[in-house]
C-alpha cells in the first residue's frame, strides 16, 4: 500500500531525485523491485537536505523514521494520496486523570505514529503494554490540582457536602484544589502498521551518563492486543475490529550507546521467508535468527570439554531488537500487496530503464576496458579552440579533444575508416602524428607515424609509442588544405623539414590565440617566414614582427626571444616547437599596455591568482576579490587590500589563511613580512587555497607584534595588550579598569590553570613577556577578605569537581576555601554550604599515589613552605557531583 501510495504521488521528468523526495523513494523502490544488485540511497538521503558529512555521520534510526514519515506526509497533501502516512501509522490513545473522592474525570485524545516501550523490567511485549496503561495514583504532594475545572463541579460538590453536613449535624468545606486520583492511558485504536521503538537507552542516574538496555526481551511473531477481554483499550474503542498482529519486521541495533549498526530482518511477502538487509547484502535467514536471537540478554559459550565441570562462561549480547513493525492480520491483503508496472509512471519507467541501460554499459565498459585502446585525436581545430581559452602553454587539452575507444585487435588502417566518417577526411588525406613528453614537461608532436606502423594494430602501436603503458593513444592529425580549401594529400616528410606550431600575441587585447603551423627547413631561418607570418596574422607584408619560442612552463615559465637571422638549426628548433609572435613593441619606456611582449604575458598568466578575501569575523562571507600574481610580495598583497578598502596605512592589514580541510581561517595569522610570496599565504600542504582573511587593526601590526596578548578570564573572557616588559602586577591592573569589581579596593590575583586544575598562582613582579595563554588559562579572581590575612593555623585547601565522564571535570568559581588544621571533616563538608557546590558529597583521596599522579605538588609562590597545593593534611578533597539533572541526552547511534 505504502509503495502504490509512492508511485502515485506526482512527479515530473525533469524533477531531480536529489531535490524531489518522492522521486527519490519511487526510484528506490523501482530499483529495490526489478534491480538485481543492492542500491544506494545517496539520493535519498540528499532529498532530505543532508550533506555528504550527515549521510556517513550515524542517524537514531528512530529519528530517520520519524523525519521520513514527516517529509512524506508533507508531500502528499494535495495529491490523490493524501492521508495515506495516516491511514497506515496513525493509532490514537486516550490520556485520563479521574477523581477519586470526587465525581470528575480529564480525558485528552491523542494520535501517535509510534510507540516507545520500556525494556527495563519487561519481561516481552506485553509487559511493556501492561506498563503502558499501568494506572498512577496522584496522592499526597502529587495530588491533582481539580480548580480549573469549573464552577459548575465546585457547586455541585459544595450542595452535595451541604447536605450530608446537615443530616450529620456538621459542615466541611471540600478543597477542590487538590484531589486524590488515578492517571493512565487507554488505547482508543491501532493502527494497521504498529511501529514498536523499544527504549534500548536510558539516562542511569547512578552513572550520570546514558547506557544501553542489553536485558533479554521477547516479541511474539503474533502479537494480540485484546488478550485479557480488550484490558489495554479505552470503553469509547471498536470492539469489532481484531487488534491481532503479525511480526513484519525487526529492526537491530549492534553496539553500545557511544556507536554502533543498523540491520534488519524483514519478512517483505505473505510467506513465511524472512531476510536479513545488512548494507549491501541481503541473505535469506530462518524465523529463529529473526526472533529468538534478536531477544538480547546473555548467551553461554560451548564448553570446550564437557567431561569436565566447567563453570559455563556468559557473556552480554550487544546485538538486539531495537524497533519492531506489526501488520493487523486483517489488513495484510491491503498493505502487503503486489505492485506491477501499471502503478508506476510511464516517465518514471523510461528514465530508470535509460539509467539501468547507461549503468549495465559501464559496467560492461569496464570488464571489456583491457580488450580496448581509447585514441584521443587533436586537431587543428581543437588548438585553435582551446589555446588562449582553455589553455595558454602547450597546445592542446587532450581530455578535452574527440577520443575513440577502439578494440586493440583492430588494424591501424581500418581506424583512419572511423576517423573519416567522424571528420569527413579521406583516408589519403590523413596523417597521424605521435605525442611525447620531453624532459622539460611539455608535450608536443614528435614524429609522424610510418606506413610500417600504420599496418600494425592498434594495439601493437600503442605498445611501440606509449612507454607510460596506459590505455591511451594520443596522436595529432595533419590534414592539409589546397587553394580550393580542399583536403590534398600531405607532402613528403624528409629530415630536414620541421613542423612548427605559431601563436600570436596581441598586446593591446592581451590576447594569445594559435595561427596555425608551417613545415621549414632547419636550415631556413625565421626572417624568412615574416611575409607568410603577417600574412597568417592579417598584417601588412612588411609589419615588423618579433618572435619567441615558448619552451617551458614548470616550474617557471621559459620564453626566450629568436634570432631571426640564425637558423633554425643552430636555434635548435625541432618538431613540434611553438613559435609565439607579435607586432614590434614601442622602445622602452614608451609602453602604453601592462605586458607589452609574449614573455611577460606569459609570466602574468602563469602567476595569476584570483584571491576571496573574506573579514574575518565574517569567515563564510567573501567581502571582494582581487587579482593578484603569485609571485607578488607581502607587501604587494597587503597594499593591494589597503587600496581596496580605502586605507592609508597598509601596514594596519593583518592576514590570515584559509584551512583547506577545515573550510575556516587558519588559529595563527601571517605575521609582518614572514612569507615571501603570495603563494606561501595560500598553500596548505599539498592544496592552494584561492581564499585569505584580513583584519583592519588600530595600530600598525609591526607595533602590535612587540606587545603581548594575555586572555584572562574573569567570569567573562577578556583580552588585554601590554608590553612584553610589563609584569603581572600591571596586567591586574589593566583587567581591573575592564571589569566589575565587588567594591573599588578589591585585590585581583592571577592564576594558571590546566586541565581544570591550579597549577600557579603568579607574584605580582613577574614579567609577562615567559606567560603562555595558548595552552594554559589565565584566570583573574578577586582576593576573598578571609585569605588577605591567613594565620599560622590557616590552610587553603583546593576543590576539584569530578565526574564519571572526565570531560565534564571542572574547577568550581571559588577553588580555594580556608580550614584550620584541627578542623574535622564534618567542619570542611560545612563549608560548602557557603559555596557553590552545596548539593555535592565531599569526598577525600587518601592514597599519596593517586593524589602525586594527577596534582602537581610545587609549592605555591605566595604559600608558606609547608601550605601544598591540592593538599590538605596528606590528603586531597575532591567534590563527587550529586545533582542528578541529566548533563547531555545521547543518540543512540553516538
Amino acid at each position: 500500500m505504502l509503495y502504490q501510495a509512492v508511485y502515485h504521488m506526482p512527479t515530473t521528468e525533469n524533477d531531480n531525485p536529489t531535490g524531489s523526495i518522492p522521486l527519490a523513494l519511487q526510484s528506490l523502490f523501482y530499483k529495490l523491485q526489478y534491480h538485481d544488485t543492492s542500491v544506494a540511497t545517496k539520493e535519498l538521503t540528499k532529498s532530505f537536505g543532508w550533506d555528504t558529512y550527515d549521510s556517513f555521520m550515524q542517524h537514531d534510526v528512530q529519528e530517520l523514521n520519524r523525519v521520513l514519515c514527516e517529509k512524506l506526509e508533507d508531500k502528499m497533501k494535495g495529491t490523490v494520496v493524501e492521508g495515506t502516512i495516516q491511514k497506515l501509522f496513525e493509532g490514537h490513545h486516550m490520556n485520563y486523570i479521574e477523581c477519586i473522592n470526587v465525581d470528575f474525570k480529564s480525558t485528552r485524545k491523542e494520535s501517535f505514529y509510534d510507540l516507545q516501550l520500556d525494556v527495563k523490567g519487561c519481561k516481552d511485549v506485553y509487559a511493556s503494554f501492561d506498563k503502558y496503561v499501568e494506572v498512577e495514583r496522584l496522592e499526597g504532594d502529587n495530588k491533582y490540582h481539580a480548580e480549573e475545572h469549573g464552577l459548575q463541579l465546585v457547586w455541585k460538590i459544595r450542595f452535595i457536602n451541604l447536605v450530608i453536613s446537615e443530616m450529620a449535624g456538621n459542615f466541611t468545606d471540600v478543597n477542590l484544589q487538590d484531589q486524590d486520583a488515578k492517571k493512565g492511558v487507554l488505547f482508543i485504536d491501532f493502527p494497521p502498521v504498529l511501529q514498536l521503538q523499544l527504549k534500548r537507552f536510558e539516562y542511569d542516574f547512578m552513572r550520570d551518563t546514558m547506557v544501553k538496555i542489553n536485558d533479554r526481551y521477547e516479541f511474539p511473531l503474533e502479537l494480540d492486543l485484546d488478550r485479557d477481554n480488550g484490558k489495554y483499550l479505552s470503553p469509547e474503542a471498536d470492539r469489532s475490529v481484531r487488534n491481532l498482529y503479525m511480526l513484519h519486521s525487526v529492526l537491530v541495533h549492534s553496539g553500545g550507546v557511544h556507536g554502533g549498526h543498523y540491520y534488519a530482518f524483514i519478512r517483505p511477502t505473505l510467506s513465511d521467508q524472512w531476510y536479513k538487509f545488512d548494507d549491501e547484502r541481503v541473505t535469506k535467514e530462518d524465523v529463529k535468527r529473526a526472533l529468538e536471537e534478536q531477544y538480547g540478554g546473555e548467551e553461554e559459550l560451548p564448553q570446550t570439554n564437557p567431561g569436565y565441570n566447567n563453570t559455563p562462561f556468559k557473556f552480554t549480547k550487544y546485538s538486539n531488537a531495537y524497533m519492531l513493525v506489526y501488520i493487523r492480520v486483517s489488513d495484510k491483503d491491503k498493505i502487503i500487496c503486489d505492485v506491477d508496472e501499471k502503478d508506476i509512471a510511464e516517465h518514471l519507467r523510461i528514465r530508470l530503464k535509460k539509467e539501468q541501460e547507461e549503468k549495465e554499459d559501464k559496467r560492461r565498459y569496464k570488464a571489456q576496458a583491457h580488450l580496448y585502446t581509447i585514441i584521443k585525436v587533436a586537431r587543428d581545430e581543437d588548438l585553435r579552440e582551446q589555446i588562449g581559452k582553455d589553455i595558454y602553454f602547450d597546445l592542446v587539452d587532450h581530455d578535452k579533444v574527440r577520443n575513440f575507444r577502439i578494440q586493440k585487435q583492430m588494424p591501424f588502417n581500418l581506424f583512419k575508416e572511423e576517423v573519416a566518417k567522424e571528420f569527413g577526411i579521406p583516408v589519403q588525406f590523413q596523417r597521424f602524428w605521435i605525442w611525447a613528453k620531453r624532459q622539460n614537461h611539455t608535450y608536443r608532436p614528435n614524429r609522424p607515424l610510418t606506413p610500417q606502423e600504420e599496418a600494425q594494430t592498434v594495439g601493437a602501436l600503442r605498445e611501440v609509442s606509449n612507454k607510460a603503458h596506459n590505455a591511451e593513444l594520443k596522436l595529432f592529425l595533419e590534414v592539409e588544405y589546397g587553394v580550393d580549401l580542399h583536403p590534398v594529400p600531405p607532402p613528403e616528410k624528409i629530415k630536414e623539414d620541421i613542423l612548427l606550431f605559431f601563436k600570436l600575441y596581441d598586446p593591446e587585447k592581451e590576447e594569445l590565440r594559435y595561427v596555425g603551423r608551417l613545415f621549414v627547413k632547419s636550415s631556413g631561418k625565421p626572417i624568412e617566414l615574416i611575409t607568410k607570418l603577417n600574412e597568417m596574422a592579417g598584417f601588412t607584408p612588411d609589419e615588423e614582427i618579433e618572435l619567441f619560442e615558448e619552451i617551458k612552463f614548470e616550474p617557471s615559465v621559459m620564453c626566450e626571444r629568436l634570432d631571426k637571422r640564425a637558423s633554425f638549426r643552430f636555434s635548435q628548433i625541432e618538431d613540434g616547437d611553438i613559435i609565439c609572435f607579435q607586432k614590434q613593441p614601442p622602445p622602452e619606456g614608451e609602453e602604453k599596455v601592462r605586458f607589452p611582449d609574449v614573455p611577460s604575458f606569459l609570466e602574468y598568466v602563469k602567476n595569476r591568482q584570483i584571491v576571496h578575501f573574506r573579514a574575518l569575523e565574517r569567515p563564510k562571507e567573501d567581502d571582494f576579490c582581487l587579482e593578484l600574481a603569485k609571485n607578488h610580495t607581502y607587501d604587494d598583497v597587503v597594499e593591494k587590500v589597503a587600496q581596496r578598502l580605502g586605507l592609508d596605512d597598509p601596514s594596519k592589514i593583518r592576514l590570515t589563511p584559509h584551512n583547506c580541510y577545515s573550510q575556516q581561517p587558519k588559529p595563527n595569522p601571517i605575521k609582518y613580512r614572514s612569507v615571501d610570496h603570495l603563494l606561501d599565504m595560500l598553500v596548505h600542504y599539498n592544496q592552494i587555497s584561492d581564499i585569505l582573511y584580513y583584519e583592519v587593526l588600530d595600530i600598525p601590526l609591526p607595533e602590535l607584534q612587540c606587545l603581548k596578548t594575555l586572555k584572562v578570564a574573569f567570569h567573562h573572557a577578556t583580552k588585554d595588550e601590554i608590553t612584553e616588559q610589563s609584569t603581572v602586577g600591571d596586567v591586574l591592573n589593566e583587567i581591573k579598569t575592564k571589569v566589575e569589581l565587588s567594591h573599588p579596593s578589591a585585590e585581583l590575583r592571577l592564576l594558571e590553570v590546566f586541565y581544570h586544575k591550579i597549577y600557579k598562582i603568579f607574584p605580582l613582579h613577574e614579567k609577562i613577556e615567559n606567560i603562555n595563554d595558548q595552552y594554559w588559562t589565565l584566570r583573574a579572581e578577586e582576593i576573598p577578605e578571609e585569605e588577605k590575612n591567613l594565620g599560622p593555623n590557616d590552610r587553603l585547601i583546593h576543590v576539584y569537581h569530578f565526574t564519571k565522564e572526565t570531560a565534564q571535570n571542572q574547577v568550581v568559581n571559588t577553588p580555594q576555601s580556608i580550614v584550620k588544621n584541627y578542623d574535622s571533616l564534618a567542619k570542611v563538608a560545612l563549608v560548602r554550604g557557603s559555596l557553590p557546590f552545596c548539593h555535592w558529597d565531599v569526598l577525600s583521596i587518601e592514597d599519596p599515589d593517586i593524589v602525586s599522579s594527577r596534582f602537581q605538588t610545587e609549592k605555591l609562590a605566595n604559600l608558606s613552605s609547608r601550605e601544598e597545593m591540592y593538599m590538605v593534611l596528606g590528603s586531597s578533597t575532591w567534590a563527587w557531583n550529586t545533582d542528578t539533572t541529566p548533563k547531555r541526552a545521547y543518540a543512540a547511534s553516538q
